[in-house]
C-alpha cells in the first residue's frame, strides 16, 4: 500500500472527498493493476471465506495436539442455558472469536486477518454486527478494506508478525483493524477511526507471544477473545467522542519499539511467559519430547 501512516490516509480520503473504503479500494486497484469490480470481488470473498468458516464450525473436532477445540461448543451451550454477563451480542462476539480460532488450530480454511493466529479477532466483530443490523455483505465489505488499510498501515510502520513484535502484532493489530472497522461502518468520523485505532492497539500494548510447545493454541486462541472484546469496547468509547492522548501512528510506532526491546524469549520462540510454566513445559514435553 502506499500509505505511510493513517493521517496519510485520511488526509488523502478527505482532499479527494472519498471514504476511507474508496480510498483504500482505489489503492489497492492502482497497486495491483485490477479493476474495481475484480477487488471488490476478491475482498468480499474473504468475507464469505469467514461466514463459511463460522457455519462450517464442528464442536467435536480437535486440534492434532488435543489442546484446541470443543470451547466455542462449551460457550455456545453455557449461553444457551445461562444469561451470560456479556449479554447476547458480546456473547456472540466471544463465541466466533472462540470458533474460529480453534478453526484455525483444526487445520480448517481461515482467513489471516491479519495473521492466522488472530484470526477470530475480525469474523468475530463481523458476523454479530451483520445480524444485529442487518448488514448487507456489500457494506460489511466496505467495512473489510477499511481493516485492511488499518493492517497495511501497521505492517508498513511496524509489523503484524508475533516472531517480530509479540502478539501485540498479531491480535493487537487485529483488534485495531476490527475497532476501526466498527468505527466506519457505525458511520463515525475518520478522526473517530484514527482514535479507535489507537485505543484498541493501546490496550494490548505489550502482549507477548509465548505459545505453549510452539503451537498456535494456547494461549493464543483465548487471546482472540479479548482481541474482539477489546475492538468493540474501544470503538464504542471513539463513537462517544472520546480521543486518544496519542495519535493512533504513534501508537504504531510505540508498539514497534516495544516489540524491538521485548526479549527473544516472549517473541514465539516458545522459550518464555506461558510456555516457560511447569505446565507449559510438561505440555511441549508430552506432545514434542521437548524439556
Amino acid at each position: 500500500m502506499s500509505y505511510e501512516s493513517l493521517e496519510e490516509l485520511t488526509v488523502s480520503a478527505e482532499k479527494n472527498k472519498v471514504s476511507l473504503f474508496e480510498a483504500v479500494l482505489k489503492d489497492d486497484m492502482d497497486e495491483r493493476g485490477v479493476s474495481r469490480n475484480d477487488s471488490f470481488d476478491k475482498m468480499m470473498g474473504l468475507w464469505k471465506v469467514m461466514k463459511r468458516t463460522a457455519a462450517d464450525y464442528d464442536g467435536g473436532r480437535r486440534s492434532s495436539s488435543g489442546l484446541a477445540g470443543g470451547d466455542a461448543q462449551k460457550y455456545r451451550e453455557y449461553t444457551h442455558t445461562y444469561t451470560s454477563l456479556t449479554g447476547d451480542f458480546v456473547s456472540c462476539v466471544i463465541y466466533y472469536a472462540l470458533s474460529t480460532a480453534e478453526s484455525n488450530a483444526c487445520m480448517r480454511c481461515i482467513v489471516a486477518a491479519p495473521t492466522a493466529g488472530s484470526c477470530g479477532v475480525l469474523p468475530a466483530v463481523m458476523i454479530p454486527y451483520s445480524r444485529r443490523y442487518n448488514v448487507r455483505d456489500e457494506r460489511m465489505t466496505e467495512g473489510l478494506y477499511v481493516a485492511a488499510g488499518i493492517g497495511q498501515v501497521i505492517a508498513r510502520r511496524a509489523s503484524i508478525s508475533g516472531a517480530e513484535g509479540g502478539c501485540q502484532a498479531e491480535v493487537g493489530s487485529a483488534s485495531a483493524m476490527a475497532a476501526g472497522m466498527l468505527v466506519y461502518l457505525q458511520g463515525g468520523t475518520d478522526g473517530q477511526v484514527k482514535s479507535a485505532v489507537a485505543m484498541a492497539l493501546k490496550n494490548l500494548l505489550g502482549l507477548v507471544c509465548d505459545p505453549v510447545a510452539g503451537l498456535v493454541e494456547v494461549p493464543c486462541i483465548k487471546r482472540n477473545v479479548i482481541g474482539a472484546v477489546n475492538a468493540i469496547t474501544s470503538a464504542d468509547m471513539a463513537l462517544a467522542g472520546i480521543k486518544s492522548r496519542i495519535p493512533a501512528d504513534e501508537v504504531i510506532d510505540a508498539m514497534k519499539r516495544v516489540g524491538q526491546a521485548m526479549p527473544e524469549a516472549l517473541r514465539e520462540t516458545a522459550k518464555g511467559g506461558l510456555a516457560a510454566t511447569p505446565t507449559g513445559r510438561r505440555i511441549a514435553e508430552e506432545l514434542l519430547g521437548l524439556k
